[in-house]
């Protein structure tokens, strides 16, 4: 592949890859503008209860397509007394478990159906009062699906391009790979967009499965710092609350990678599509993640408090 091409590529990517960003914070702030007061009195009444804050925080994060963004509203919404420091703990686990939605929309090539939306929000935004608004949420997620798409069609030619096989042997090493996810997924402020890119380098046999999977894992904990960015010009139950959502990721990590290999080898057995089998691990790691932030979400929260972080 000559060179050119390949920096036509890197620019088509990076441009699918702004639009993809512009859009999710787009999508992000019109679903509070449309909830406004009442959707934030509705957050306070149900992180009150643990496992309703964990639901909260998953189907935010699967409307949005974006644990980054929920994250930071959390933080936020702490910050305001909106919701507990305890029940933003719980909205965190299931944001993670929310932006799986993303992976399974790239794997079951949901993006497709971007153009359709599109249209859509159309005939939505001539509705009257505040549902217009929602016109425009359509319109950015399906931006979103089309900016999927877009990424999945620049990439294809580089499966030919030695120079890219050469790039992505350093992802062979787990370390590697692991960094990729965290320094990728912090630079973009979305788990969402790498997750996706993982997903489409598997399906164009840029990358092999058993690597990617730790790029994956490498973007939950990239993820938390959209939350420890916000804040920082904050209170202290504000940085508490973030500090708690990066030890709650990495917890998860540190119980996950022991196991990827086995675990990788029997979804690669049973899974027949490898997009649909990363899907599959990376569900399954987010729920790790919840599983273990849930079994130490009160002792870690006391001794947050005590610590006055």
């Amino acid at each position: 592949m000559a060179e050119f091409s390949v920096f036509e590529v890197f620019v088509s990517v990076a441009a699918a890859v702004v639009l993809f960003v512009y859009a999710l914070k787009g999508f992000g702030k019109d679903v509070q503008e449309a909830g406004g007061e009442a959707l934030r009195r509705l957050l306070s009444r149900i992180t009150a209860r643990p496992l309703a804050a964990f639901f909260v925080g998953a189907g935010l994060t699967a409307l949005v397509q974006s644990s980054s963004a929920v994250s930071g509203i959390a933080v936020a919404l702490v910050e305001a007394g909106t919701i507990s420091f305890r029940g933003s703990l719980a909205v965190f686990l299931g944001a993670n478990v929310g932006t799986t939605s993303t992976a399974w929309l790239v794997a079951l090539d949901a993006t497709m159906l971007g153009p359709l939306l599109i249209l859509l929000s159309v005939a939505v935004t001539f509705l009257p009062g505040k549902a217009s608004l929602f016109g425009r949420s359509i319109l950015y997620l399906g931006v979103i699906l089309m900016a999927l798409q877009m990424i999945s069609d620049a990439v294809q030619p580089l499966k030919n391009s030695t120079e890219i096989a050469e790039w992505m042997a350093y992802a062979e090493n787990p370390l590697i790979a692991l960094a990729i996810g965290i320094f990728a997924t912090a630079l973009l402020q979305s788990s969402s967009v790498v997750v996706g890119m993982a997903i489409i380098a598997v399906q164009q046999q840029l990358i092999g499965f058993h690597d990617v999977l730790y790029v994956i894992v490498g973007a939950n904990i990239g993820t938390t710092s959209t939350a420890l960015i916000s804040s920082l010009s904050m209170g202290a139950v504000a940085r508490r609350a973030a500090l708690a959502n990066l030890i709650f990721n990495v917890l998860g990590v540190a119980v996950f990678i022991p196991v990827i290999p086995s675990l990788a080898g029997w979804v690669d057995v049973n899974i027949a599509s490898d997009d649909m089998a990363v899907a599959v691990i990376h569900l399954l790691f987010n729920l790790c993640v919840a599983i273990v932030g849930f079994s130490v979400l009160k002792p870690l929260a006391r001794r947050l408090e005590r610590a006055g972080t």
